[in-house]
């Protein structure tokens, strides 16, 4: 047999879990969802073995989407990590046939304590959904494992079920890619949103020159100044700028006598400008909106650098 058809047996078994999930799911994901945005508190995950990796995962992910949320071990717990639940905090509780030891356990706690138990099993039946606020079916007809012993199929629908949960509080909460940025300020998307252009913009030995300038100073300028442009100023004031696609549009358009122009005959009046305190986002944005790779940074009508993400070395 051909291991990819092992694959494809894998790939069909768990496309189908999380397809019946559709058929499980009822007005009880709604009030579990509402129970964590009425919550002042945090939502705490727990799980054992498999579950429990999963749980991080959702642990993980809520946390980054907008709802404050921690795994807790259900065997740490039972040694003085219970102290880590406040009254307010809702408890995510995992667990394939609902029985885990570790969970049940808690139960008692919870209800005494008064917080929301949400259990996520794929056995309404269980103990743990018995007893619990609100239940999220994970049930599945069948394992990808062809033993029916390792979880395959039922952590692949406990994870999607993770992933409706986050999303559904993500887009309740109006959880915006500024909001995701500040809790990635590592990633690219934070990198994007939350560095400015006063920040990776060159201040300094910037490329001008005024408009009366020969085509051999523009040249010379926009080569030495390693931007690939050249800034038309008069005095303070900006007029416009000069880019390898102006002076070759500049050769096309005025032949031999290309050499006899100025500066003011091959810029570009009005060039693209963004504040120093756009995001990188912001300016990249306008980059590919008109397909420019420079742009002018200005503030209150002055020149105050150049941004451009990819430079020549000299």
């Amino acid at each position: 047999m051909k291991h990819t058809e092992q694959a494809l047996r894998v790939f069909d078994l768990e496309a189908k879990a999380i397809a019946d999930l559709k058929q499980q799911l009822d007005e009880t994901f709604d009030q579990a969802i509402d129970s964590i945005l009425n919550s002042r508190g945090k939502v705490v995950v727990t799980g054992m073995g498999k579950s429990g990796l999963i749980g991080k995962k959702i642990a993980a992910t809520l946390a980054s989407t907008g709802t404050p949320s921690f795994f807790l071990h259900p065997a740490e717990a039972w040694h003085g990590d219970l102290g880590m639940i406040e009254p307010n905090d809702v408890l995510l509780a995992i667990s394939n046939s609902g029985e885990s030891e570790e969970l049940i356990g808690l139960i008692p706690f919870v209800q005494a304590r008064g917080n929301i138990l949400i259990a996520m099993t794929g056995n309404v039946e269980s103990t743990l959904a018995r007893n619990a606020n609100f239940h999220l079916s994970i049930a599945v007809e069948e394992e990808a494992c062809p033993l029916s012993l390792a979880p395959t199929s039922s952590t692949t629908a406990t994870v999607a079920m993770g992933d409706a949960v986050a999303i559904a509080l993500m887009v309740a909460r109006d959880f915006q890619p500024a909001d995701f940025a500040r809790f990635h300020p590592g990633g690219s998307l934070g990198r994007r949103l939350l560095t400015r252009v006063k920040d990776l913009m060159r201040s300094d030995e910037l490329p001008t020159l005024p408009a009366s300038a020969s085509t051999k100073e523009v040249i010379q300028v926009a080569t030495e100044g390693c931007l690939g442009v050249a800034i038309v100023m008069d005095g303070d004031e900006l007029l416009g700028i000069i880019t390898d696609g102006d002076i070759r549009r500049g050769i096309e358009k005025f032949g031999d006598a290309f050499l006899k122009q100025t500066a003011a005959d091959l810029m570009t009046k009005g060039p693209r400008t963004i504040a120093t305190t756009a995001s990188l986002q912001e300016a990249s944005d306008v980059m590919n909106e008109y397909n420019i790779t420079v742009l002018l940074v200005v503030d209150n009508g002055k020149l105050e650098g150049v941004l451009q993400l990819y430079q020549c070395e000299l």
